[in-house]
């Protein structure tokens, strides 16, 4: 029996089909990388992480985290987006200071930290403290800065303004466009 033309023509393509399928679906490692690389995938992870930094066998630093996701491609990140706590230390152990933020990046080859939302940066020998929503923390060189509004609380006075620099332990510090009440030492002595 002869099949007519329209079931046999179906019948062909059909079998080239599978066949095109089935030859198709060998695995190609490298397709497969490439068709599931995500930039947006982080290539590690971490919960309560502790990071030490130390220099000469001295713990300089201990940041603490809920939560790391490290990024790979051309600028290397490591992400903190449940925030962080940095405890800075002296050479006896003694905390000098801490940053805290509830959103922070690292970029590690330029060895940057990027901290956001409600960063408040604390100096316990001097009790002042820096509240701004971005502060650049730039580990090679030491120091921390933004351009972003800031408010100094210290002991005597409350400050604000317009940008800030500081060494990363926040014990020498410079304030842009300064506003609010505060004193200036005029280096004359009251006399009656």
């Amino acid at each position: 029996m002869e099949l007519p033309f329209k079931t046999y023509l179906f019948k062909s393509i059909a079998t080239l089909i599978g066949a095109a399928m089935l030859f198709s679906c060998k695995p190609d490692l490298q397709t497969i990388e490439i068709i599931t690389r995500d930039e947006n995938i982080p290539i590690e992870t971490a919960q309560n992480l502790r990071i030490v930094y130390s220099s000469n066998a001295k713990i300089q630093m201990i940041m603490e985290a809920p939560e790391m996701q490290k990024f790979e491609g051309e600028k290397p990140y490591m992400e903190l987006p449940a925030g962080f706590v940095m405890t800075f230390f002296d050479s006896l152990m003694n905390e000098t200071s801490r940053i805290s933020a509830k959103y922070a990046i690292q970029y590690e080859a330029d060895q940057l930290i990027d901290a956001r939302n409600d960063v408040v940066v604390e100096n316990v020998e001097t009790r002042e403290k820096l509240n701004t929503e971005q502060l650049i923390w730039d580990r090679q060189n030491e120091i921390i800065f933004t351009e972003k509004f800031v408010k100094i609380t210290t002991p005597e006075e409350v400050l604000y303004g317009d940008g800030f620099e500081s060494d990363d332990r926040f014990t020498s510090w410079i304030i842009h466009n300064p506003r609010g009440t505060f004193y200036v030492e005029t280096g004359e002595e009251d006399q009656e």
